[in-house]
């Protein structure tokens, strides 16, 4: 079985995130799409996170009933901060039948090589690639295990519905329905 794995703060996931891993779970080989729920990326600052199992229950309500897609908090489990070349060791360990590969955006292509063991990553996992707009694809996009997709994009970020929530400013068809009607009843963002 052929896994992509879609690391991400998913803070909050947002339909963007969700078009993305349908897409890949649907046009691509892959038989499953896992949305790794990041405890804290390396690269990114960690005040702004909600709750790591806050975010989590997030993830699984957009998922909902999809048969391809699954929520996992396997980052949570293993040293901070979190280094995709050590999680991804470990998924190897622990899932030795399956093959995993990498999803992400061509902004994250272009600073793959600021992370740590990029070359063992590029050596050894495929990397499956969706395309930014006003991004170029970058040194490593002619890598053969590489792959570049166009998969449909929506201009919308977690930081954006985060400061819809702060101002009390609707987020509705922004995040998946069973997000939106959670968020309704929580203070999740409201700070």
């Amino acid at each position: 079985m052929k896994v992509g794995l879609f690391f991400g703060s998913f803070n909050p996931v947002h339909i963007g995130h969700m078009i993305i891993a349908d897409y890949m779970a649907e046009f691509t080989d892959l038989d499953q799409v896992w949305l790794i729920v990041s405890p804290h990326n390396p690269l990114k600052a960690k005040q702004t996170l909600a709750p790591d199992y806050d975010r989590l229950h997030l993830v699984q309500l957009a998922i909902g009933d999809h048969p391809k897609l699954r929520a996992s908090d396997i980052e949570f489990h293993l040293p901070k901060p979190s280094y995709t070349v050590d999680t991804l060791a470990y998924l190897r360990e622990k899932y030795p039948d399956k093959e995993f590969a990498l999803i992400m955006g061509g902004d994250n292509l272009l600073s793959l090589h600021k992370w740590k063991n990029y070359e063992f990553l590029l050596a050894n996992y495929q990397i499956y690639v969706y395309r930014r707009p006003s991004y170029d694809d970058g040194q490593f996009a002619l890598h053969s295990n590489v792959r570049i997709f166009e998969a449909p994009l929506l201009d919308i970020s977690a930081s954006f519905i985060r400061e819809c929530r702060k101002s009390g400013k609707s987020i509705r068809y922004l995040v998946p329905d069973a997000v939106y009607r959670y968020l309704e009843t929580s203070h999740l963002y409201r700070k």
